[in-house]
């Protein structure tokens, strides 16, 4: 399961409203949802993702890829993108364009061309480069900081376990139990929420999201957005969320941005520590 679909926040247990994240930001896309050139196009949220700098966007790769021709992507920085895109409809009834313009500002999307790779390490990575001046004008944020190589395993579980972890998205809220099935409400607000260690893998830093031990995590509309690491003080970017379990209660499963596969894609596009 990938955190993705617009329609189905971080889980509402242990969460808050993250407006102080301002790197943090959703993954806007226009697209055709039915194959009928003669109908608007869809705009949607549709992910998460962090600035790395004045014009890099980094998210998943799965955000990116698997969509009909023509996409278009941009990215909002806005604290509430879904009710950015309900005034933009509104105001440009039957204008997708338009309405993506409005709320965010329009990129390019680059995917690792490993994707999909196998579990072990999926390469699921891309980024959107956005004109920088253009995302300047609009917003004011500071980008994310990278970690350095291998800085996850040089800390090592025993470090790790008394680590504080923040993930942030605009995501959906965990499961809900209803007549029809569960559901997924909420979605297109920055939130944030504490999670904690559970394990390391060449690829992957699970992270638990368990109430009881205070925790919170990602959901569906999360996928592509940060996890945080306080390491000596800073805030690092230590993984991006890709998965997780189906009702969004127990595990986030980030891809580590300090592996070298992470750290050879990104390098053409931002400066690394």
């Amino acid at each position: 399961m990938s955190l993705t679909y617009s329609a189905g926040a971080i889980n509402s247990y242990n969460a808050a409203p993250a407006p102080e994240r301002t790197e943090v930001g959703a993954l806007v896309v226009q697209w055709d949802d039915d194959g009928d050139p003669a109908t608007p196009d869809r705009v949607d949220w549709e992910c998460s993702g962090t600035m790395l700098d004045g014009d890099t966007f980094v998210t998943a790769a799965h955000c990116t890829t698997d969509w009909a021709p023509g996409v278009r992507f941009y990215v909002s920085l806005d604290q509430d993108v879904q009710s950015a895109l309900d005034a933009a409809a509104h105001a440009h009834p039957g204008d997708p364009a338009a309405i993506g313009a409005a709320v965010g500002v329009e990129g390019v999307a680059h995917t690792d061309p490993g994707y999909p790779g196998p579990s072990a390490d999926p390469h699921d990575i891309a980024v959107v480069q956005l004109p920088a001046a253009a995302v300047a004008r609009r917003w004011t944020f500071t980008p994310a900081q990278l970690p350095t190589a291998g800085e996850l395993a040089a800390l090592g579980p025993q470090q790790l376990n008394t680590t504080p972890f923040e993930v942030a998205g605009y995501g959906t809220q965990e499961a809900q139990r209803g007549p029809g099935g569960q559901t997924h409400p909420g979605g297109g607000v920055r939130m944030k929420a504490p999670v904690a260690f559970n394990a390391l893998n060449p690829s992957w830093v699970r992270l638990g999201m368990t109430a009881p031990q205070g925790n919170g995590g990602a959901c569906y509309g999360d996928s592509g957005g940060p996890n945080f690491a306080e390491i000596d003080g800073a805030l690092v970017l230590a993984a991006t969320t890709i998965t997780g379990d189906g009702p969004c209660y127990a595990t986030n499963v980030a891809y580590r941005l300090d592996a070298p596969a992470a750290r050879a894609f990104l390098a053409p596009f931002v400066a690394l520590p």
